[in-house]
């Protein structure tokens, strides 16, 4: 158990970092793009689907440290009032139903990638293979499907959220 929750804990660090970065990229492209307008009357024409795409993937890269720190939105006023033993099946049908759902997404995206790839499509203003921006939604699909395993593996669906300080 020790090993895979050390392996888990090291992809979402890699995953958060990878995230991290892309937020960064994304912030740069925009300012980039702001001197350009503003500064030297022309902008970057592919700017803003840049930063769409950086976003996207900062967005799915992410997923996996919040999934593991069992941060996600949630509306749990009532459950809160639901006594341990309900509480308990309640979060365990949760990471079930989480995890058949990623799975199911992930299942039904990768055809749509291989199209992307097979006709090359390209993104309109920065020509860039589609292929690779919408390929960060499955991948950080997959990455949650694996975390959600790790908890209930490892039991950590049991634990209550982490700090959102320090998401551990």
């Amino acid at each position: 158990m020790r090993a895979l929750r050390c392996t888990v804990e090291w992809i979402v660090l890699a995953t958060r970092s990878l995230a991290g970065v892309l937020l960064i990229c994304s912030v740069a492209l925009n300012f980039a793009n702001i001197i350009g307008r503003y500064f030297l009357h022309a902008s970057l024409s592919w700017g803003e689907e840049g930063m769409l795409f950086f976003m996207v993937g900062c967005v799915f890269m992410g997923s996996g440290a919040v999934t593991w720190s069992g941060r996600h939105l949630r509306m749990d006023f009532i459950v809160r009032l639901l006594p341990e033993s309900a509480r308990l099946a309640l979060a365990l049908l949760c990471e079930l139903l989480f995890l058949i759902t990623a799975i199911v997404l992930v299942w039904f995206a990768w055809p749509t990638i291989n199209q992307l790839i097979e006709f090359d499509q390209r993104s309109l203003a920065a020509d860039i293979p589609l292929a690779i921006p919408q390929s960060a939604i499955p991948i950080g699909l997959l990455i949650m499907a694996l975390v959600v395993l790790a908890r209930l593996v490892c039991g950590k669906w049991r634990e209550s959220p982490g700090d959102p300080e320090t998401g551990i």
